[in-house]
């Protein structure tokens, strides 16, 4: 790949990345805050310094979130059953609430523009361009949904 090519993926990621965050729904809260929601939907309740490590930050970066996070009642933070210093967080219903309505605001607009704009093919190509991005960003293109739930 050529250095015009990874330019025009970066430019389009990050144009679409824009566009979807002005999409949310009134009074959404940060995209970082949302993936942190997403994640601990994912993965299930974990350790904090297992969500640092998902969320690709460092700890002392993750606290300000979670305690926004907490004061919102979107997560809890209960000490670890082994031990007590480690902290675990896990999602609350208002959480859960506060991910679907804008994962459901964004995807809405999502599916409206593809739709108004795209062919079949080039939405068949931006789905596949899809899972490969997330192969790149070393998640996984599967389920969006915990295995037990």
């Amino acid at each position: 790949m050529d250095s015009e090519a990874a330019t025009l993926i970066v430019r389009a990621v990050l144009s679409l990345g824009r566009r979807l965050r002005t999409e949310g729904p009134e009074g959404s809260i940060s995209l970082s805050a949302l993936s942190i929601l997403a994640t601990l939907y994912r993965v299930g309740s974990v350790p904090a310094v297992r969500l640092a490590a998902e969320e690709r930050l460092q700890p002392q970066s993750l606290t300000r979130l979670i305690a926004g996070l907490e004061r919102d009642g979107l997560i809890v933070r209960t000490p670890g059953e082994t031990d007590r210093r480690e902290l675990t967080i896990h999602l609350t219903a208002r959480g859960l609430e506060t991910l679907a309505a804008d994962i459901r605001a964004r995807r809405h607009w999502l599916e409206r523009a593809m739709a108004a704009t795209l062919t079949e093919d080039e939405s068949a190509t931006l789905l596949r361009a899809s899972e490969a991005m997330l192969k790149l960003a070393g998640q996984s293109a599967g389920p969006t949904r915990r295995d037990d739930e």
